[in-house]
């Protein structure tokens, strides 16, 4: 069975607030990527509320039939949010206001404790808490010490590696594998654990067939290369391509 595809829809609201205006519609995005058969909707409510803003966690949540996943900071600003707006899942990751994009995993093992309370917080009201990480065995562990349900691994080296064509011979190849070796060994420990595995960062239809292909990972949170797609082919034919790549 192939895996699961959560659409991110972060880099619609990105079009709608580089004028600070009303489109396009985060709503019509997220009914779109439902109807065209994702699993699910992502979405990351920074602290700097860059793209995606408080009112539309509100109004997924009332539109979004399927699966509502919202990444947040590990703070109390985020975890009253969530606590109101109580989407299905929510994935911890780390931020930092001068990034572009989320850099890398989070340092579960350095926050343990505060990861801890947030993750007890979260599940005591019923939400479903995943963390965003590096495909790291401690950092895994750690996740799961702190009680985490799942585990989103980090695939932004992977990402990096198969952009250009020297990904596809000599060392370029050969660095690939080895990440692609690595994503596998963390997602199997993970199982192990009996943590369930996704994953996600910088995946494009170029290069998420491998990780596909890797049986312990049983959900993508893809966006960006969606929503660039889209522009060309119409968000609805994008989704559907990226679900066809992921089988």
């Amino acid at each position: 069975m192939a895996a699961k595809l959560n659409v991110n829809i972060d880099h619609v609201a990105t079009i709608r607030e580089a004028r600070k205006t009303i489109e396009p519609s985060i709503v019509t995005a997220a009914v779109i990527c439902e109807q065209a058969g994702a699993h699910g909707i992502t979405v990351h409510l920074r602290g700097d509320r860059r793209h995606i803003q408080d009112r539309d966690i509100e109004v997924l949540r009332e539109v979004v039939t399927t699966y509502l996943n919202v990444e947040m900071a590990a703070t109390d600003e985020m975890v009253e949010i969530a606590l109101r707006t109580m989407p299905e899942a929510v994935s911890l990751v780390p931020e930092s206001p001068n990034e572009v994009t989320t850099e890398g995993g989070l340092d579960v093992v350095a926050n343990f404790e505060n990861v801890k309370r947030v993750v007890g917080k979260l599940k005591a009201a019923g939400i479903f808490v995943s963390i965003f990480l590096d495909p790291d065995l401690e950092q895994i562990e750690a996740a799961n010490g702190a009680g985490a349900q799942q585990v989103e691994l980090c695939t932004a080296e992977y990402a990096d590696m198969t952009l250009s064509s020297r990904a596809s011979h000599g060392e370029g190849a050969q660095k690939a594998a080895a990440e692609i070796s690595r994503i596998a060994q963390a997602a199997t420990h993970a199982v192990k654990l009996g943590l369930i595995v996704a994953a996600g960062h910088g995946l494009t239809y170029r290069n998420v067939a491998s990780l596909a292909s890797i049986p312990e990972i049983t959900e993508f949170n893809i966006g960006h290369n969606i929503i660039s797609r889209s522009v060309f082919v119409g968000l609805s034919q994008a989704v559907k391509e990226m679900i066809e790549a992921i089988k």
